[in-house]
């Protein structure tokens, strides 16, 4: 089956043809680090990270650039409002960021180029969008001519003549049309600047994407993805500015949908955002993963302390599948990147990334597996845990991963590796007093020290194998 992506350009589903057989490039718009990251944020990186692995698994050679946006308004504002140099608010921010994307397990990508690192490329592309009369200089500052590109408004759908003033400048007496977008900015005292041909400044947002985009992967290149807030202005402006020198630019536009609370997108501005370095201090990663990953790319999730649970429930009763199969036949060797996978599994991920559809042929193959477990069925048992690890691994949720140790249960807690193996022992002391006491036959003794820990949240399981410990929201132990 072919793989199909729903092209925001086309507004439809498409079959996808890369423009090199066995390769795909990809741009991803990522962080602009004025703060922490938030779960919001880290949704794109998650959803983008399955569409590399997926590709990956079918064989492709995947470049997969994600930018990182360390020159912006924001970022000038937090600096002046902490007291400190900008590069010093982008750093910091910037480590926060790669620190969540790895601890969510997504791979790295294959470069992450800073804006600061690419004016040159930026100043080239001014020049050629001034001499092909698309862009002009004013007080310092350069601009896109909108009314020059007819097909400006093409990718959100916007007609010219109904939008509002770009609103990118203090004041816009400068611009010929305040539609017009800001390609470089004029330096303001105190600012950092670079010197181009029109004056020191620094670059406008929506310049940069297009100037790495095209020197990493060249003028045409596959995908460029985002979340569906850079629809309009970001990505249309994109395409503006790289279109009218000549460049294709982007074959497909990919969009993942917002974090909400309340109907409203999770932002700083509004105050309702939850920072990754907080949720992982009450939720396991692998579960943070899990609740972002399951929905639909393109579908909201509307958060919620309840939707967690959930998240984390169901991820129970895969990891408890996964470890009970292991007790009984191993963990077998890591599933290979071109491990055979259900059918109904590939054609799910192959239809636009449908990861929920995905997911239901775990749980169903789960399912088959417990069913095996309980007849002792080593073969079967055997055969349905390295399906299950197979598609996880497609998903970066392989249980067994070493990414994933050192958290248990469905929620977790500062220093939680170092927690985990304190819970193993003391677990462990009591476990053995209770065979202990059976073992003499006083079951008294035994019930009394299950109720106890039944107390401290800590459910036993006694197996063949010998007893087995698991929290009570989450994955066996």
């Amino acid at each position: 089956m072919t793989i199909r992506l729903y092209d925001t350009a086309a507004r439809a589903v498409r079959d996808f043809a890369p423009l090199v057989p066995g390769q795909v490039s990809i741009y991803l718009c990522g962080a602009t680090v004025q703060a922490p990251p938030h779960i919001g944020h880290v949704r794109s990186g998650i959803n983008f990270d399955i569409l590399q692995r997926w590709l990956i698994h079918r064989g492709f050679t995947v470049t997969f650039v994600r930018n990182v946006t360390d020159i912006d308004d924001k970022v000038l504002r937090n600096a002046t409002a902490e007291g400190v140099p900008y590069w010093q608010v982008a750093a910091r921010n910037e480590r926060a960021f790669s620190w969540a994307y790895d601890t969510l397990g997504c791979l790295p990508p294959t470069l992450e180029p800073r804006a600061t690192g690419h004016v040159p490329e930026m100043i080239a592309l001014m020049q050629r969008l001034i001499d092909a009369g698309f862009g002009y200089a004013g007080g310092g500052d350069v601009y896109f001519d909108v009314t020059a590109y007819p097909a400006y408004g093409s990718l959100s759908g916007q007609r010219l003549d109904s939008m509002q003033a770009a609103g990118d400048t203090d004041v816009d007496t400068a611009k010929r049309d305040p539609r017009d977008f800001t390609l470089w900015k004029a330096a303001k005292p105190g600012e950092p600047c670079w010197d181009t041909p029109w004056g020191p400044g620094r670059p406008g947002w929506h310049l940069e994407c297009s100037a790495m985009a095209t020197k990493y992967l060249g003028p045409v290149f596959d995908i460029h993805g985002g979340g569906i807030d850079l629809i309009f202005p970001h990505h249309e402006n994109e395409i503006a500015q790289s279109v009218a020198v000549g460049d294709g630019f982007a074959n497909y536009w990919m969009h993942n949908a917002w974090v909400t609370q309340a109907g409203e997108k999770m932002s700083k501005s509004l105050g309702n955002f939850l920072l990754v370095s907080e949720m992982v201090q009450r939720w396991r990663p692998v579960v943070l993963r899990y609740y972002l990953a399951a929905p639909h790319y393109r579908s909201h999730i509307e958060f919620s302390e309840a939707a967690l649970e959930e998240a984390a429930s169901a991820w129970a009763r895969i990891e408890g599948f996964a470890r009970r199969a292991a007790e009984l036949v191993g963990e077998g060797d890591p599933p290979a990147a071109d491990s055979p996978l259900p059918d109904d599994f590939v054609a799910a991920l192959d239809d636009d990334l449908g990861v929920p559809q995905a997911l239901a042929v775990v749980h169903n193959t789960v399912r088959d597996g417990n069913t095996a477990l309980a007849g002792a069925n080593k073969e079967a048992v055997r055969e349905a845990l390295a399906q299950v690890r197979a598609m996880l691994g497609v998903l970066g949720l392989d249980p067994f991963d070493p990414h994933w140790a050192g958290g248990f249960g469905g929620r977790a807690s500062s220093g939680d590796a170092v927690l985990r193996g304190t819970v193993d022992r003391l677990v462990a002391a009591a476990l053995e007093q209770r065979e202990a006491a059976r073992a003499a036959r006083d079951f008294a003794a035994a019930d009394a020290i299950r109720d106890q820990l039944a107390d401290a949240g800590i459910e036993i399981e006694d197996t063949p194998a010998g007893p087995r410990w698991s929290l009570r929201t989450g994955g066996s132990r």
